[in-house]
């Protein structure tokens, strides 16, 4: 292998990191409801333009945590506006994440849960293979936890099927697993 081969492979390398960074950027700036960037007026020329692509729909804004979401180490989940908040109180902020959720068909009633099962990956009740699994309570015969399709799929639960299911992004499974193990407390919300 040639010098030229080896330069070339190691610009290609330094490239796909440098977008792989901008990219998480760029992610991490939308998640923070920070301003997105505008093309600047240099960017318009007499040249060919190009054909815009679809941007993915806008991740919805979660709201502040609710003052009524108890103390200390715990998961809050809101069944009115499907978020959920990561709440550390020894952290500064606090709320170490906060996002969206998709609800299963039924909703957990209102109150403390501890974590008390958590499965790595296994087949969610819509046949979807799921991952990061954070159970904390069983109603009526309903199981209630969060996980994350391993698709990435965040699809509305089919209506005809009774679930507990509370799915949420790949990268927001992955806070939620690595945040909450058995024991942890998860506050259920209106």
């Amino acid at each position: 292998m040639g010098p030229g081969v080896v330069v070339t492979g190691l610009t290609l390398g330094a490239l796909a990191v440098v977008s792989l960074l901008a990219f998480q950027a760029n992610g991490a700036q939308e998640r923070a409801g920070g301003p997105h960037p505008s093309p600047s007026a240099s960017s318009s020329s007499s040249g060919p333009t190009a054909t815009a692509t679809p941007s993915a729909p806008a991740t919805p804004t979660v709201p502040a945590l609710p003052a009524s979401s108890g103390a200390g180490l715990r998961v809050v989940y809101s069944v009115g506006s499907h978020s959920v908040w990561l709440v550390d109180p020894k952290k500064t902020p606090q709320v170490v994440a906060a996002f969206t959720v998709t609800p299963g068909t039924v909703e957990p009633t209102p109150g403390s849960y501890p974590v008390y099962s958590r499965t790595p990956a296994t087949t969610g009740t819509d046949g979807r293979q799921i991952e990061h699994v954070v159970r904390f309570t069983q109603q009526n015969g309903v199981v209630f936890g969060f996980s994350a399709a391993v698709d990435g799929a965040t699809a509305t639960a089919d209506p005809k099927g009774k679930t507990g299911g509370i799915r949420s992004s790949r990268q927001d499974g992955q806070l939620l697993w690595d945040f909450a193990p058995n024991g942890t407390k998860v506050v259920v919300i209106a």
